[in-house]
């Protein structure tokens, strides 16, 4: 389908039209990205609490206080919370899908700009409840990410479980209604938006990765959020969705006949989906920066867009494994098991194509490429665990150890920022006309990838010692007091990671005033978002329309007259 030659609403002119209630998917990308900057440091500053509560149980920390169990369940619930929703999902589709992809498809803007920012807006309404769990009468809640019935579904199961718990459950509904405005968004523009000559099979892999993550997220965060209003009635109108008859305190509560398992699967429909809707985008950005600093076409493209797919597909069959805990017959956790191990294999289908795109490759090591090679090892590293979870057998006696935080931090927490970080070196030099500086920029991927495996990577010895997981302090277990020596290091590991993501952070504001101007196409790229100036007017393309002659990545073709081929040249010059 051809895109509209008029761009759909007029350039800004006052201020508030132009940076605040924006309509330009442009200034709504940057919105979600500097929100995602600040969750990130919400995130690792709590969890920094935590592992220094870890190693020093009894410290009383300035403005903090002392730190006691049910802080510590507090701490971990809400860093996991927002990073997962602020951080993982925000900044990889709603920051850099929503800046890049119509101009990667050739687009003036997003289908529908007023759902885009209403779809910001309340993604920041959603911040903003979660961060006020910390300031209400009994504080943040104590019942983990995952938010398991009934603990969370009974105001008087602990501290932190009355108005604190309704603000996480409401932030969590604000968010699921803002995703999906902007899901529907991504797959209207995606479908109906594309410039003449971009078929789908002509869209950068990024494109595909941010189409599909969009799709999951249709379909998956409609089920949070009904589940998420069904435990609000629990909690306040005394329904029984999750509440089996149970006595708490030695008294008998007034519900009967729910089930706390129901909340475990529709939580994991949506939370398995939900670890795909984090990684997803950073596999197509590490896709595109392979192939562009490695001056070769994608190892295998259509290979790459159909295991997207099936990632996608079967990323819905395998919520199962996470509840081998929950007593289900073992016919049905086979059923699961084998499903697991049947979704490794899109996955390691791109991780060979990964390799194959580098190897004989003519490799830039520039920052971006840095963090692209730094994700595809975090994932096969954090990947190769993800097997062993997958067997019943095995992960009843690790599931509830640090070996499962290890594995989920590897593959889906640290290898989607590894991606994001790759992306925002990237493409800094097109959203804001000027380069980041390169020798920071490694400097930050060096401590960043060794701080990180030292801070994860030890987590699968401690989790096969039997290290629980949630547990705040480990003193009063005499086992636990000789794994004591690799807490610390993992301790100060932490500690020296967090410090170097303030390189990144001045690097980052530094560069966007002071950096050194960008060319239009500093990294030799071929896709469409290189062909426009830096950075792009109001819509996009500068009233030309890109008309698109070849495939993506176009490097090193025979016969061309420089060593890659854009999008948009005639479609006379030589091409794959």
């Amino acid at each position: 389908m051809v895109a509209q030659e008029a761009h759909p609403h007029g350039a800004p002119q006052g201020f508030i039209r132009k940076y605040i209630f924006s309509l330009d998917h442009k200034v709504i990308g940057l919105q979600y990205f500097f929100l995602a900057l600040v969750a990130v440091f919400v995130g690792m500053f709590l969890s920094l609490l935590m592992r220094i509560h870890m190693i020093w149980p009894t410290a009383v920390l300035p403005l903090v206080g002392e730190i006691k169990p049910e802080t510590y369940l507090s701490l971990l619930t809400m860093h996991g919370t927002i990073m997962v929703f602020f951080v993982l999902t925000t900044a990889p589709q709603g920051g850099f899908g929503n800046y890049f992809l119509p101009i990667q498809i050739g687009a003036p803007d997003m289908a529908f700009p007023v759902l885009n920012m209403l779809s910001f807006w309340t993604t920041f309404v959603a911040f903003v409840v979660i961060l006020a769990a910390f300031f209400v009468t009994g504080g943040a809640p104590l019942h983990g990410w995952t938010g398991y019935a009934p603990l969370s579904a009974l105001s008087n199961s602990g501290p932190g479980e009355q108005l604190g718990a309704d603000l996480w459950i409401t932030s969590i509904a604000i968010f699921c209604v803002a995703s999906l405005m902007g899901a529907l968004n991504f797959i209207t523009t995606t479908l109906d938006l594309r410039a003449k000559g971009m078929t789908m099979m002509r869209m950068p892999l990024t494109c595909w990765a941010w189409f599909i993550t969009a799709i999951l997220g249709l379909l998956a965060f409609g089920v949070l959020l009904s589940a998420g209003i069904l435990l609000l009635l629990d909690r306040n109108l005394g329904t029984s969705f999750y509440v089996p008859l149970v006595v708490v305190n030695g008294q008998v509560m007034g519900h009967k006949g729910g089930s706390p398992l129901l909340w475990q699967h529709l939580f994991w429909f949506f939370g398995h989906p939900e670890v795909y809707i984090a990684i997803l985008p950073g596999m197509g950005v590490a896709s595109q920066l392979l192939s562009t600093f490695s001056r070769k076409p994608i190892f295998g493209y259509k290979a790459m867009v159909y295991a997207i797919m099936a990632i996608g597909f079967l990323g819905f069959m395998v919520w199962g494994h996470h509840m081998f805990m929950s007593g289900m017959s073992p016919y049905t956790a086979f059923a699961f098991s084998i499903m697991t191990m049947a979704i490794g294999v899109p996955s390691a289908i791109k991780t060979f194509n990964w390799l194959g795109t580098i190897h004989g490759g003519r490799v830039r090591f520039q920052t971006p490429m840095l963090f692209a090679i730094g994700f595809v090892s975090l994932f096969v590293s954090g990947g190769l665990s993800g097997p062993f979870l997958a067997q019943p057998v095995l992960d009843i006696p690790l599931h509830d150890t640090a070996f499962v935080v290890g594995h989920f931090h590897l593959i889906m927490g640290v290898a989607a920022i590894f991606g994001m970080f790759a992306g925002t070196y990237y493409w800094v030099p097109k959203m804001f006309g000027r380069m980041m500086n390169e020798t920071w920029g490694k400097v930050h991927f060096v401590i960043t990838l060794i701080g990180t495996y030292s801070i994860f990577m030890p987590m699968h010895y401690l989790g096969m010692a039997g290290q629980p997981r949630r547990y705040s302090q480990f003193t009063e277990l005499a086992y636990l007091k000789q794994l004591m020596p690799l807490n610390t290091f993992m301790t100060y590991a932490a500690i020296v990671t967090i410090a170097a993501q303030f390189i990144f952070v001045i690097n980052l504001f530094w560069s966007m005033f002071k950096g050194p101007k960008a060319s239009d196409n500093p990294w030799e790229s071929t896709t469409l978002e290189w062909t426009t100036a830096t950075p792009p007017p109001h819509d996009n393309f500068g009233g030309h329309t890109p008309v698109v002659n070849h495939g993506p990545y176009e490097y090193n073709v025979p016969g061309a007259p420089r060593d890659y081929v854009m999008q948009t040249d005639p479609a006379t010059v030589a091409s794959h």
